[in-house]
This record gives structure tokens, sequence and C-alpha cells, in this order.
């Protein structure tokens, strides 16, 4: 009988080759199936440090909107970062635009989900779905200052329709979801320039062309005219709208609407004089933000009315700063998407008005920032029928003090600014209109 020897048998290396020639025939299909099973599923856009762009970054969302693509806000996760499905075109616009984002598996994906959505930390998550129609209240002609929402707009390049009087007279507003308005001057007192510009070829042929619209329109006055936009502009909010404001545009916005029963222009504004019993005659009951604050009748003042404490501050700009409020972001959802930074503490900055008086503000209204020791108020927030409003004061973030005739602010060379970006997320706050309730 032959015996086998079992250690020196052929059988062990026959079932190596025989793995070798499994391994040789599945090694094309693993390939295949690698790129399957790692692809990228999300594209994150980082709002912290590590983002070298964060104003084009709110351009970079308002893209994938316009899209039709969806985009999750981080409230709170790395300065508020946005999440998008990967798509190989909004790569691509994100290396065109220079902004900064990563490239995150699923894996990675789900880890961010359940931190944020984690009941016991200050984060939520907020669904964008379409990209607002957007509207700037602006002078068609070029005036010797600059606008800071629409020079934002530009550099993030984030599409709007300019829009004055005559569009708004005509009842253009309800075919947008966004306004800004312009520092513009809504009592018909041409931003009071009278006392120092009243000679300067550019404020006459203001005052000469506010004066051919207003007669256009049929109206007799400008002040009759602004008053008209300004209640047009609330019907806009009481049927749904967004209103941004600046500077001058925020408080005359107020004191056109409380002034609708008297006349506070004096002669020199509006060919007659004003009333004396003007004051007394002011409904509060009509305004969105302000209550029981006096005028200023004086043509030579710059100054509106108490609402601003321009007149009366004594801030320094190396002490000028405000800070945001703290708002649970699963709860306050409204202000904590408008409050959203990579800095709590923002440089203050000056404007035809620089900061509103607390004592002026009406109850409910809510202040998301503030510089408390001034009892100022700079960024402050409410509701309107089924509207909402924003009000911020100061000319330009990233100019302390914007005089006429200065040159625009170059944006490049601040794109990350703070101050800026709480502009920008007012822009975007209409894209997630559905979440309000949580308020």
């Amino acid at each position: 009988m032959k015996v086998i020897n079992i250690r020196n048998n052929t059988f062990p290396n026959y079932s190596l080759n025989l793995s070798m020639m499994r391994l040789k025939f599945l090694l094309p299909f693993a390939f295949l199936l690698l790129p399957i099973l790692t692809r990228a599923s999300s594209i994150l856009i980082p709002m912290d440090d590590e983002q070298k762009d964060c104003l084009k970054s709110y351009g970079i969302a308002f893209w994938v909107l316009k899209n039709s693509q969806e985009v999750d806000w981080l409230l709170n996760y790395r300065g508020g970062s946005f999440m998008m499905k990967y798509d190989k075109k909004i790569e691509d616009e994100c290396n065109i635009r220079g902004v900064s984002y990563e490239v995150l598996p699923d894996a990675k994906v789900n880890e961010i989900i359940s931190e944020v959505s984690d009941p016991s930390v200050n984060m939520d998550i907020v669904k964008l779905e379409k990209a607002p129609k957007m509207a700037v209240y602006s002078p068609k002609d070029k005036l010797p200052w600059d606008d800071a929402v629409t020079l934002v707009l530009k550099y993030a390049e984030i599409p709007y329709d300019v829009v004055y009087d005559e569009e708004v007279i005509r009842g253009d507003l309800p075919k947008y979801d966004w306004l800004h308005l312009h520092h513009e001057d809504f009592t018909g007192q041409y931003s009071k320039f009278y006392g120092g510009f009243r000679y300067a070829q550019w404020y006459n042929d203001d005052v000469r062309n506010q004066e051919a619209m207003a007669h256009k329109l049929g109206f007799k006055k400008v002040s009759q005219m602004k008053l008209a936009v300004a209640e047009n502009i609330k019907n806009f909010c009481a049927g749904g709208g967004f209103l941004f404001a600046m500077c001058s545009g925020t408080d005359t916005f107020d004191i056109a609407l409380a002034a609708h029963n008297t006349d506070i222009c004096e002669s020199m504004f509006d060919g007659d004089a004003a009333d004396p019993n003007a004051q007394s005659k002011l409904d509060f009951s009509e305004t969105f933000a302000f209550q029981n604050f006096t005028i200023d009748m004086n043509p030579l003042s710059h100054s509106f009315s108490n609402i601003d404490v321009t007149p009366t501050r004594q801030v320094d700009q190396a002490h000028d700063f405000f800070t945001l409020f703290d708002f649970s972001a699963k709860w306050d959802v409204v202000p904590s998407m408008l409050t959203q930074d990579h800095e709590k503490v923002i440089k203050g900055f000056m404007g035809l008005t620089t900061a509103f008086d607390e004592s002026k503000i009406k109850p409910g209204v809510i202040i998301m920032g503030e510089m408390k020791t001034g009892n100022e108020a700079r960024y402050i927030h409410g509701d309107y029928g089924k509207g909402q409003w924003t009000f911020y004061s100061g000319h330009d973030p990233e100019d302390y003090q914007h005089m006429v005739g200065d040159p625009p602010t170059d944006l490049h060379l601040h794109p990350n600014s703070p101050g800026y970006r709480l502009i920008l997320n007012n822009v975007l706050f209409p894209a997630a209109h559905k979440k309000k309730q949580k308020t």
C-alpha cells in the first residue's frame, strides 16, 4: 500500500494557486466598487477661522439655492457653517470664488448631524429651501456715498434688482421676498444735508430729481411721496415680506410713519412751514420699532430725532464695540440665524444714524446686538403682520466714519468681516421662512 505524506503533498499549493486566481479575478471589481464605497456625500462650507472668504460663502449658499438645491445651515456649528449634498459643480464654484470647503463622507455627515441635533448643545439645523428674490430700494443716479448692502451683495455675487419710488408706488414690491432700504430719508428732508451741503451740486440735483418724481407720481411734496413709499413698504412687510434697513433708512422710516397726520418739514424742504404742534401729533402706533421719541425740527441740524444717540454719545473709536446676544438655536431660531458669526464682539461704526437709544425701543422688539454701557442698541428685529424686519444702525461695518465723497470700501480687504456677515445673514433668512414658527 502506498502511503501519502500529507506534509509534503501538493494539495496546499493547489489551494494557494486557486486563492490567487480568485483574487486576480475579483481585484478589478474591487477597484470599480471602491469609488462607490468611498465617494463624498456632502460639502461643508466652514464659517470659522478656517474659511478664507466668509462673505463669498454666502454667495455660494445663494447660488446653490438658485440652482434648486437645498442647503443646511448649521447654527452655531463652526461659526454657522453651510452643508449641502455633494455636487462637482458646487465644488468647482467654490474653487472659482475662492471659498474654503471640505468634502465629507456619509459617516462624517452623520456625526455632524448627531452633534448638532443633541438636545444638550446650543446648535440646530435649519434647511434653506429656495433663493429669495431680492430688491434694493436705492436711487438710480450716483450719489456721493456708497451703500454697504449693495457693496456686499455685489462682492458675494448675489443678484438683486434696484427699485425706487416709482416702482414702489406702482406696486412692484409683491414681486420680491426681501427688500433693503438704502440709507434713505423717508421724512422728505433730504437726509438733513441742508445745513452743510445746500450749495453742493449733488445736493441740488437730488432735490430737483426728487421733486420731479413726486410731481410725476401725483404728489405735491416729496415728503408726501416718501410717506406713501413708507406705507407701501409697511404693507409689503404685513403681507409676508422681509425688510432690512441700515443707517437712516431705519429711524426715518418710523418717523415718517409716526408723522403721517402732520407736517414736520420746514419751508426749505417742502415750500411751507412745519406744523408747530407736530410733536404732539406723532402717532407711535404706526411705527415698527420706536416710540416716545422727540423729533428734531431744526433744519440746520443733522439729527432727525433722539432715537439716534449720535449727537450725545461720547465713545471713541478704540472703545466702540457692540456685543451680539446668544440665543437658543433650537427655540429662538430667527434671532439665532440673524446673529450667526465667527465673532460675538463687533467693531462699532458711525452713520447718519449710528445707534438706537434703547429707551425709545418698543416692547417686544428683539435686541440682537448692543453696547450695554452706553444703553445703545445696534441690531434689532421684529415681526409685522406676516412679515419680519431688521434694523442695523451705522453706515459701513468696515469704514468707521464714512464721509460724503469717500471712496467705497474694498471688500477684498475684508473677506471675513463679522460686521458685514450680519447683513448677509438677513439675505439668507427668507430662504428659511418656514422655520420661524419655533420662535
